[in-house]
């Protein structure tokens, strides 16, 4: 197998690779991934949660394709042109208050454009007592410093803390399994103690951050549409931003085209990416209100222009991809399925759990489930060996620490899930050498 050791890859221990070698991608269509020796296997993560309408979509091509002709990318400071109307047009009519996009590189860019503003909104509004900015345990927004400055995750952000700044982490999220479970309709056990978390920064909070609905980095965890609606009030009536980080959740992934829609809420910025193009390339985008827009809206002498600049911002190729992203999702009806396919990914690793006996708080959101490894030896890397299991099995399952989860294109068929079923339960079975069948184990609330 070809392996460079030049490459230093993403998210990895490096010693890891002398053992479990790089898999050799030659192609790849649908769900699918073929390596070099012709083995095919599922990308049961949608390579990182981007591959939305799963590989090689002939009209994401065609689209490519047909732009590339024409022009690959203009600055996009003082031009425009038809794809970048259209798909303005297209995202702006997703939330009535959203009228005014700005086009990033990629996720984690985007969510700070989106802190940026709300931050250079205070400066224009003589507000400067305004610049703390509040997010929730558990919460993941990106790489770069700002990003992970908001994020809550000590494993990707702990060894560059003299980078970052201090936020307000906000805890006691009301989690729950399913959208059938009580506190999904009604987080009035947790709220009086979020409340008290919240109230101190009333003056001073800038803006809230969230993933709505779903947290993906921290352990595909999903929590209350109840808390969200409770967020979105309390973040209005102090005159709080609410910026919602949708670059996963967005674009059909909960089995809604936004997440925010289970809450029946608008954020006052919205941040989208991997899904916008279904992972064809880097592009990302941030909604937010014409009355924001207005602020910066002045001469130039005035000093209020929002200037940040990325060489690649609203790059053609990546516009003309999800504009056609888009209208397959419309047509296709993605999000209702997103919700039937979820349907039976949630059963089936309800299954993979009464087959094994070592998954626990089995949990779902349209097309999204995942479970947690029992493991009697917390140091034991049981969802990397689970993992290693499964790519011999055909499968790519990487795992969440010891969370496993799939994750697929919403327009896979169900048969995809059935194999993924039973290579998950031999990837586990093969680990568990006194493997007897037990009831679940799933935390239901």
């Amino acid at each position: 197998m070809r392996y460079s050791k030049n490459i230093w890859h993403p998210c990895s221990q490096m010693k890891d690779y002398e053992t479990f070698k790089p898999l050799h991608i030659v192609r790849a269509s649908g769900c699918y991934l073929e390596l070099a020796n012709g083995k095919k296997i599922i990308d049961a993560t949608s390579s990182w949660w981007c591959k939305s309408l799963g590989h090689q979509h002939p009209r994401l091509k065609a689209a490519l394709l047909q732009q590339a002709d024409r022009f690959e990318h203009v600055i996009f400071a003082n031009t425009t042109n038809d794809k970048i109307i259209a798909l303005s047009n297209k995202l702006t009519s997703l939330m009535p208050s959203l009228k005014k996009v700005f086009y990033a590189g990629d996720g984690s860019c985007a969510v700070e454009i989106a802190m940026k503003m709300s931050l250079h909104a205070r400066k224009i509004l003589q507000e400067p007592q305004r610049k703390k900015f509040i997010t929730l345990s558990n919460a993941y927004h990106g790489e770069t410093v700002g990003a992970m400055s908001v994020s809550d995750l000590g494993l990707y952000s702990e060894p560059y803390t003299a980078m970052l700044f201090d936020t307000v982490v906000i805890s006691s999220i009301p989690y729950v399994s399913h959208q059938n479970a009580a506190l999904w309709s009604n987080c009035d056990a947790y709220w009086e103690q979020i409340e008290k978390q919240l109230l101190p920064w009333a003056e001073t909070a800038t803006a809230i951050l969230v993933e709505p609905i779903l947290q993906g980095a921290g352990g595909m965890k999903i929590y209350s549409q109840d808390f969200l609606k409770r967020l979105r009030a309390w973040a209005s009536l102090h005159h709080v931003h609410l910026i919602a980080d949708e670059i996963m959740t967005g674009i059909g992934r909960t089995g809604k085209m936004l997440a925010c829609e289970h809450a029946g809420i608008e954020p006052d910025f919205l941040c989208l990416g991997k899904g916008l193009t279904s992972g064809w390339m880097s592009f990302s985008a941030v909604l937010t209100m014409e009355t924001i827009y207005d602020l910066f809206y002045d001469d130039y002498e005035t000093g209020k222009s929002f200037l940040h600049s990325h060489t690649f911002s609203g790059h053609a190729l990546g516009a003309a991809i999800a504009f056609e992203v888009l209208a397959i999702m419309e047509e296709e009806k993605l999000c209702e399925r997103a919700v039937l396919l979820g349907a039976h990914m949630y059963e089936s690793m309800l299954a993979v759990a009464n087959e094994t006996g070592q998954l626990t708080n089995v949990r779902g959101i349209g097309a999204m489930v995942a479970a947690d490894l029992v493991s009697a030896d917390p140091s034991r890397r049981l969802g990397y060996e689970v993992f290693q299991k499964a790519v011999d099995l055909g499968a790519l399952l990487r795992p969440l620490g010891n969370t496993i989860y799939w994750l697929l294109p919403l327009n896979a068929e169900m048969g995809v899930v059935d194999e993924l079923r039973g290579i998950t339960i031999g990837a586990i079975a093969s680990l568990v050498p006194s493997l007897r069948r037990r009831g679940a184990r799933s935390e239901q609330e």
